[in-house]
C-alpha cells in the first residue's frame, strides 16, 4: 500500500471517529439535557404561601413572624373570592328549581377547584390528608390549576377520522350574569396577591421523607434505600468475583469443566434482570428465607448475582493483562503463588478491578427489575442499617417507575419524578468519575 494511500486510510478513520464520538456526545446532551432541566425543578422554584406555611407547620423551618404576616396577606386578598361564593350560593335560593339544580352542581366543582387551590375555606373543619390541608405550594401548579378555573376543558369527537380535539370554555359562561361573574377576572388578576409566589431553593429534598404518598417533602428514604442496596451487593458480589476470576486465571486447567463454567459466566451477562429479580424471590426468600419477605438484605443479595458476571470477567482480564515478568520475577525471589497473587498480581490489576467494580455499582444503583420481588416498596421510611436485614425499603429505580406510571396524582408530581431522575443519574456519573479518578491515582501510584 502506498503512503498516500495509507495517510488518506487514516485520516479517514480518524475523522469517523471523531465523527462518532460528537454523535455520541450530541445524543447524551439531548438525552440528558431535560432530565438536568426539570430535574433542577425540584430544587428551585416558585414557592407560593402555602409552601412556606407547610415547611413551618410541618417541619417547623422558616421565620415564624413573616410567615404569619405572608399568610395574613394572603388571606385578605382572597377573602373577596370567599365572599362572592357565600353570596352566590345565598342568591340561588331564589332561582327556579331547575336552575338551582344546574348552579348548585357548577358551584360544587368551582369550589373543588378554589379549595385544591387556595386550600380549605375559612371556618371548615380540617380536612385529614396533608394535600386538602393546604393550597397548591408550587406557582407552576397553581397556575395549572387557576386555567382549571378559567376554563373547563372538553374534546370534540364529532370527526371519527380524527383525535379528539380539545376545547376550551370559559367557565364564567356558566354564570354570566350572576354575581359571581366577576370571581373569574378577580382570581385571574390578583393571583399573585393571594398566593405570593418567590423563588425557592429547596435542597432538603435530597434529605426529607416524602409527606403524603411524595404530595410534599422529599426523596431521602429512596436516597438511602438505593445507597443500602448499592453497597450491599457490592459487599456480595466483589469478594466472590475477584476471588472466581483468580481461580480461573491462576489456578484452573483449560479443561471442558471451566470452559463450560466460561460461557455459564458470559451467558449470565446477557440475561434479562427481571429473571434475576424472579430468581431472587423463588430462590433468596421462598427457598432460604434470607427473610420472611422483601427486605434490603435479599434485593442485596439479589443485586449481587446479577453484577457478579461483570466483576468476574473484568476481573477476569485485569489479572490477565498483569505481564508474566511479574509472576516471574516474584517467584524467582521465593514467594509463593498465593504470595504473588496478594502482593504483586493484584496491587497490579487493581486498576482494572477498581473500573468493574465501580461500574457494576453503577449498574446496580440503576436497576430496577430485580428489586421489584426482593427489596423496594413505594413509600416508606429511612431504614437504620440493622432494619435492612428484614425491611424493604424504597429505592430510586423503583419509585421513579412507581411514581411515573401509578401514582393517582402524576401530573401533580412531575417534578419529584424528574428529582429522581436527576439525582440518580447525578449518582451514576459519580460512580463513573470515581472509577476514571482511582483508576489515574492507583496507575500513577503503581508507575511510581
Amino acid at each position: 500500500m502506498k503512503l498516500a494511500t495509507r495517510r488518506v486510510l487514516d485520516r479517514s478513520f480518524s475523522g469517523l471517529g471523531f465523527f462518532s464520538i460528537g454523535i455520541m456526545a450530541a445524543s447524551l446532551v439531548v438525552m440528558l439535557a431535560p432530565m438536568f432541566v426539570r430535574g433542577l425543578d425540584a430544587f428551585v422554584f416558585k414557592a407560593t404561601v402555602e409552601h412556606r406555611r407547610l415547611m413551618l407547620e410541618r417541619l417547623g423551618r422558616g421565620n415564624r413572624d413573616a410567615t404569619s404576616g405572608e399568610v395574613t396577606r394572603a388571606a385578605s386578598a382572597r377573602q373577596p373570592v370567599y365572599d362572592m361564593i357565600t353570596r352566590f350560593k345565598t342568591e340561588i335560593n331564589d332561582y327556579s328549581a331547575d336552575q338551582r339544580r344546574i348552579y348548585r352542581g357548577a358551584v360544587r366543582d368551582l369550589e373543588s377547584l378554589v379549595r385544591e387551590l387556595l386550600g380549605p375555606f375559612p371556618g371548615e373543619a380540617q380536612p385529614v390528608l396533608i394535600r386538602q390541608q393546604f393550597g397548591q405550594t408550587r406557582w407552576d401548579r397553581a397556575q395549572a390549576k387557576i386555567r382549571e378555573i378559567l376554563y373547563v376543558e372538553s374534546y370534540d369527537y364529532s370527526d371519527p377520522t380524527k383525535m379528539g380535539v380539545r376545547i376550551e370554555t370559559p367557565r364564567v359562561e356558566a354564570f354570566r350574569g350572576t354575581s359571581l361573574e366577576a370571581l373569574f377576572p378577580y382570581i385571574e388578576a390578583h393571583a399573585e396577591e393571594m398566593l405570593r409566589p418567590r423563588t425557592t431553593v429547596y435542597w432538603r429534598f435530597l434529605f426529607d421523607g416524602s409527606m403524603d404518598a411524595h404530595f410534599f417533602g422529599g426523596i431521602w428514604p429512596e436516597v438511602l434505600g438505593t445507597f443500602y442496596l448499592t453497597f450491599g451487593a457490592m459487599i456480595f458480589a466483589v469478594p466472590m468475583g475477584i476471588i472466581a476470576a483468580i481461580y480461573l486465571v491462576e489456578y484452573a486447567r483449560d479443561t471442558w469443566l471451566i470452559q463450560l463454567l466460561r460461557t455459564c459466566i458470559s451467558s449470565l451477562a446477557g440475561v434479562p434482570s427481571i429473571v434475576f429479580g424472579l430468581f431472587g424471590l423463588a430462590f433468596f426468600i421462598n427457598t432460604l428465607h434470607v427473610s420472611e419477605s422483601k427486605s434490603v438484605l435479599a434485593g442485596s443479595i439479589t443485586l449481587a448475582v446479577l453484577v457478579l458476571p461483570t466483576v468476574i470477567r473484568a476481573s477476569e482480564e485485569a489479572i490477565r493483562a498483569v505481564p508474566l515478568t511479574y509472576r516471574e520475577a516474584a517467584l524467582s525471589l521465593g514467594a509463593g503463588k498465593w504470595h504473588t497473587i496478594v502482593s504483586v498480581i493484584l496491587p497490579a490489576a487493581l486498576p482494572g478491578i477498581l473500573t468493574s467494580i465501580v461500574i457494576s455499582m453503577g449498574r446496580a444503583a440503576g436497576e430496577t427489575a430485580p428489586i421489584i420481588f426482593t427489596a423496594a416498596v413505594s413509600v416508606g421510611k429511612p431504614l437504620k442499617l440493622w432494619e435492612t436485614a428484614s425491611q424493604p425499603t424504597p429505592a430510586l429505580p423503583w419509585n421513579i417507575y412507581n411514581l411515573a406510571t401509578e401514582h393517582e396524582a402524576v401530573d401533580e408530581i412531575r417534578h419529584i419524578q424528574f428529582g429522581m431522575v436527576l439525582t440518580l443519574v447525578v449518582l451514576v456519573l459519580l460512580l463513573n468519575v470515581t472509577a476514571i479518578v482511582l483508576r489515574a491515582r492507583v496507575s500513577k501510584k503503581l508507575r511510581g
